[in-house]
């Protein structure tokens, strides 16, 4: 379905929004009486209310937001200052709390834990970053940027997919902070120059995030890759490929785009467990409650020990993705061990 304009979404979605949110409220009992009655007919520990709750958290948290920006907006004189610096960083911070507040509930009723193991914070103090994340399971972009945002004290700035801005919310407030939003497939050379636009100019409490895989892991696209990579005649990228089990083929020009537009940024590589195997809206119904711990694993890796070369940049993107590969492996073997060498 194709985005309606601006201010349709700013018009209509918003306050449709609002609106929704209203109406849940004002029959929340009858909500809850019903999924009450549902859940001895389903698996799991009440299954119907915990989804619905977070539900509600979240149309309400929107709402929030929503109301907020207007504020914003206005105090702004009527947008004309939003790309201040003071305007810049109350957006983050709402940001902040719009995600810590979802993430805690979610993480509550829900029962997931998050687990990070890497360097202090302290060491990322006063440095620009550039952060390469691996990108599967649901929701692993979210705690990525909620990790940035409220663990590590920055400020993110994402390539996201144009679908995104159907979230009223998320259209207003990323649309407002520098962040691009991108067309499904939207690839080549006009999304470098995106990444390296973006990527510039970075300052000491800056992480600008990218997703090397292009998309969301499934078995389909990581057989698809790996043909993609033979049909263009990469026979060993795409036998380097074939032995990485847990991760797609890394595409290396939004990398080497991002390195090159910000030579003095650290490099932090990003790898993730345990959610991984959800792949459908069904698979995480029937994964309800989540009662796990996600296992983040952080590398930091100092500006000056990134190769300047491009040939050498892709072959040090593929070194660490099979490195992520590995400690995914190892991780899924092991419950519980977070060391990592």
């Amino acid at each position: 379905m194709n985005l309606p304009p601006r201010w349709v979404r700013r018009l209509v979605l918003a306050p449709a929004m609002v609106l929704i949110t209203a109406v849940v409220l004002a029959t929340l009992p009858l909500w809850l009486l019903i999924g009450t009655a549902l859940s001895p007919f389903l698996p799991g520990r009440l299954r119907a209310v915990r989804v619905l709750w977070v539900a509600v958290v979240a149309l309400v948290t929107e709402s929030a937001v929503l109301c907020a920006l207007l504020g914003l907006w206005i105090a702004a004189g009527f947008g004309l200052a939003l790309r201040t610096p003071l305007l810049q960083y109350l957006h983050y911070q709402l940001v902040g709390w719009y995600l810590r507040t979802l993430y805690r509930e979610a993480a509550r009723v829900l029962r997931l834990r998050v687990q990070i193991d890497g360097p202090d914070p302290d060491e990322y103090l006063d440095r620009p970053l550039l952060v390469f994340c691996r990108h599967a399971g649901p929701g692993d972009s979210f705690l990525l940027i909620h990790a940035l945002v409220n663990w590590y004290a920055r400020e993110p700035r994402i390539i996201l997919t144009e679908a995104l801005q159907w979230d009223p919310a998320l259209d207003v407030m990323l649309n407002r902070l520098p962040n691009r939003f991108i067309p499904a497939g939207g690839g080549g050379t006009r999304l470098e120059r995106r990444i390296a636009d973006l990527a510039t100019a970075l300052d000491h409490n800056d992480a600008f995030v990218i997703f090397p895989e292009g998309g969301n892991f499934t078995e389909r696209r990581r057989t698809a890759a790996i043909s993609r990579l033979r049909a263009r005649g990469l026979e060993d990228m795409a036998r380097r490929s074939e032995a990485m089990r847990h991760v797609l083929a890394p595409r290396p020009g939004g990398v080497t785009a991002a390195l090159a537009a910000a030579p003095d940024a650290d490099i932090v590589w990003v790898a993730h467990a345990g959610l991984d195997h959800l792949f459908t809206v069904a698979d995480i119904w029937h994964a309800l409650p989540l009662d796990t711990t996600v296992d983040m694993r952080w590398w930091r890796v100092p500006a000056g020990e990134v190769p300047r070369d491009e040939a050498g940049q892709v072959e040090w993107l593929y070194r660490w993705w099979e490195r992520i590969d590995e400690w995914i492996d190892r991780s899924r073997q092991l419950p519980g061990d977070h060391t990592e060498g």
